[in-house]
């Protein structure tokens, strides 16, 4: 398996957009791999839920370390982790970058609002952003912090998010960038694309830009493209109907007489095998039983 980062490094440079996957967990991330996409996202709305938690930084970091550590171990494609506000201050970020590279997370997303956060879309929610220098101080402590220079921090800025307008989201990103981040997500909650192309249209840095347009879906990939956004989030399709459809399941479990009643569509269990690698499991015994064999180890 290539290095995470090194193989997003090379996605963004040789492809026009990359298509990101969200997951919450290890089956999640490697049915997002099987299905063609560049990259998974671990979620913290969807790792949150699946918790049955709050997003709002009730979590800690190893638990969220953890199961992106699974999504490692279970995929070849890079991991991208969502990692709130940083987990605290400018040392927490340190941190977290050397904990999440040792465990082979291609990048992070470390967003500039206050702790604890509350979900960007969550109607009348909170959204505080810290200071400017704040949160540059955790990109400076983060970047000074990685020891594999192809590892990306994403500097996710919610200014939009919290009402404060294209200039001060623009302002921000410029700053960020020249802290050192290696991209720049810019989130919005509006129901149509126009001010997220704003910020693309009046962005002059460097950087490559991100974004998660879950409150504007209608946005197409070849507008996404024509503005130059390099990466699309798609973060958390799969917790919804992954939600969606157990909920109808058990409801017609419960009233069902016996499991031929409940005519829900659902995966066979060798499509499950297949998922876990049984089949490999099955094939490497024999393997190692016929090496026996042939060591007089069996009759």
């Amino acid at each position: 398996m290539s290095n995470g980062s090194e193989q997003l490094r090379k996605k963004i440079k040789e492809k026009s957009i990359l298509k990101i996957g969200g997951a919450f967990d290890a089956m999640s991330a490697k049915l997002v791999e099987i299905n063609d996409f560049d990259a998974v996202w671990a979620g913290s709305f969807a790792i949150s839920a699946t918790h049955a938690v709050p997003d709002a930084s009730i979590m800690t970091m190893t638990e969220f370390l953890q199961v992106a550590k699974n999504m490692v171990d279970s995929c070849d494609i890079p991991i991208i982790a969502d990692c709130d506000t940083g987990f605290g201050g400018p040392s927490n970020v340190s941190h977290l970058v050397k904990q999440y590279e040792q465990a082979g997370v291609a990048g992070i997303s470390i967003e500039d609002k206050i702790f604890p956060k509350q979900n960007s879309l969550l109607k009348n929610g909170k959204q505080e952003l810290l200071s400017e220098k704040e949160f540059v101080a955790k990109i400076i402590a983060g970047k000074e912090s990685k020891t594999n220079q192809d590892f990306l921090i994403i500097a996710r800025t919610e200014a939009l998010i919290a009402g404060l307008g294209v200039d001060e989201a623009i302002k921000r990103a410029t700053a960020y960038e020249n802290a050192g981040a290696d991209a720049i997500l810019i989130h919005s909650k509006s129901n149509t694309p126009k001010e997220v192309f704003e910020f693309c249209n009046l962005w002059k840095g460097q950087i490559p830009i991100v974004v998660v347009p879950t409150s504007y879906g209608s946005v197409t990939i070849d507008e996404l493209i024509e503005h130059d956004i390099k990466m699309v989030i798609y973060a958390n399709q799969t917790l919804r109907i992954a939600h969606k459809a157990m909920s109808l399941l058990l409801k017609k479990l419960e009233k069902a007489n016996s499991l031929n009643d409940v005519d829900e569509e659902i995966s066979s269990m060798e499509e499950i095998f297949e998922l876990q690698k049984m089949f490999e499991i099955h094939s490497q015994e024999k393997d190692i039983e016929r090496k026996l064999r042939n060591m007089g180890y069996i009759n």
